[in-house]
């Protein structure tokens, strides 16, 4: 079995550096360009089905590689983004942002969700994807909090490495998974 990562296509809160949690926003022209490309990319790999966060973005991405592809989609609302409390909508460089990410336990902007919170959720959406579609291989489309969680479920990071890892709009990675 084959997971296919992807992270949304590009909105006007990336572009801007602006923290984009559970702010509902579409896709930006660029965005919708990097999606069409997506949806090319993945005429190249054997994908069977897309499992897709529920939001605007990560939908209008799904849906652009669904189209050219013929593929159903699913929605799972444990793959939206971090709820990033506070934070949300201010700058990524907001004071006490980036050490907050750090700190496993503690819930974003006081009132968002933790990082155990988040994983516990992706895990377990990753845990029923594992086991409702054994022997086929699912695209997931998400977003970069729910990425950088995703590659913590197949590989080891440390705080470090989990603090600077990043996943770029429409950036696929394949993750392969043996039962």
């Amino acid at each position: 079995m084959k997971i296919y990562s992807t992270r949304h296509g590009q909105t006007e809160f990336n572009r801007q550096d602006i923290i984009l949690g559970t702010t509902d926003t579409e896709l930006n022209p660029l965005g919708l360009r990097q999606a069409e490309n997506l949806a090319e990319q993945v005429k190249t790999l054997d994908i069977d089905i897309i499992i897709s966060s529920p939001m605007k973005r990560a939908l209008q991405t799904a849906k652009a590689v669904a189209e050219k592809n013929s593929l159903e989609i699913i929605t799972d609302s444990r793959l939206r983004e971090w709820d990033y409390g506070d934070y949300e909508a201010k700058t990524r460089f907001a004071e006490g942002f980036a050490e907050n990410k750090k700190n496993f336990g503690v819930r974003m902007g006081k009132n968002g969700e933790s990082l155990l919170q988040l994983s516990h959720r992706v895990y377990s959406a990753l845990d029923d994807i594992i086991k409702n579609y054994s022997g086929k291989n699912v695209l997931t489309v998400s977003h970069g909090g729910v990425c950088r969680v995703i590659e913590t479920y197949f590989h080891d990071m440390t705080t470090a490495e989990f603090e600077n890892w990043f996943m770029g709009n429409c950036q696929i990675i394949c993750y392969e998974y043996h039962i």
